[in-house]
């Protein structure tokens, strides 16, 4: 349910989500600054959404505050990348990130796609065989008559 309302809103606020992971007492994204709104404006109706479906009326589902870190190197990224994908071993709920579902992980090592769409060179290599395909189609030549 959680990936859902993530997917939810990378296309609502269109932005790009690089990491996840769902930990059961709670979530680390990897996330670009939206094109529509703010992060926090996004963040918030996430919580919103994840919230009602849970909890319905019930208050305080989410803490009110989230704690962000701005990555401003390459290096910072795949630290931050790798934290994600390794909390679930770290916590001892799995024996290797590709044993915990509830992560971006498969989609890095295996190319897996998920409910969530990920960021990544396996995203882009797909749009661009995608755009190939489609210019072969909108740019085929018109055919001379009696063909």
């Amino acid at each position: 349910m959680f990936e859902a309302a993530l997917e939810r809103i990378r296309r609502d606020y269109v932005l790009c989500v690089y990491g996840y992971v769902v930990m059961p007492n709670h979530v680390h994204l990897l996330l670009s600054e939206p094109d529509h709104a703010t992060l926090a404006v996004a963040i918030k109706s996430l919580k919103q959404g994840v919230a009602r479906r849970l909890m319905g009326d019930a208050p305080h589902f989410w803490q009110k505050r989230y704690y962000d870190f701005n990555v401003r190197t390459e290096e910072q990224f795949r630290e931050k990348l790798r934290y994600i994908h390794r909390n679930p071993v770290k916590k001892e709920l799995c024996a290797r990130p590709e044993d915990w579902a509830w992560s971006s992980f498969r989609h890095y090592a295996m190319g897996e796609e998920g409910v969530v769409e990920i960021e990544s060179d396996w995203t882009a290599n797909k749009r661009e065989r995608m755009a190939g395909r489609l210019s072969a189609v909108i740019f085929e030549p018109a055919q001379a008559e009696g063909d």
